[in-house]
């Protein structure tokens, strides 16, 4: 389980492409594209998704958040916490 130290990792078979404030995410098998499972981030999403790079923590995650937002610390840990769960649930991130 997932905590406030917890550092969250793409999942490397996920191809991003960044359109305006949003962002397409693509999973990947074998070199091949599975379109029928295309994600399709907000701008926070796509905020968010940014600053996973395997070395910011889910605190980390949730200041950048609060700060670039101007966002309540509970409602942006929350948001945050919801946003990982959806992707690991879905293998786009690895805890």
């Amino acid at each position: 389980m997932m905590n406030l130290k917890s550092v969250p990792v793409r999942s490397a078979s996920i191809v991003t492409r960044k359109t305006g404030d949003e962002c397409v995410l693509i999973p990947v098998t074998n070199n091949i594209a599975d379109m029928n499972s295309v994600y399709t981030l907000n701008e926070t999403g796509a905020f968010i998704w940014e600053l996973i790079d395997g070395k910011n923590s889910i605190e980390e995650l949730i200041n950048a958040v609060v700060s670039k937002y101007d966002a309540d610390y509970n409602i942006a840990t929350k948001d945050v916490f919801s946003f990982i769960e959806k992707m690991t649930q879905y293998l786009i991130i690895i805890e």
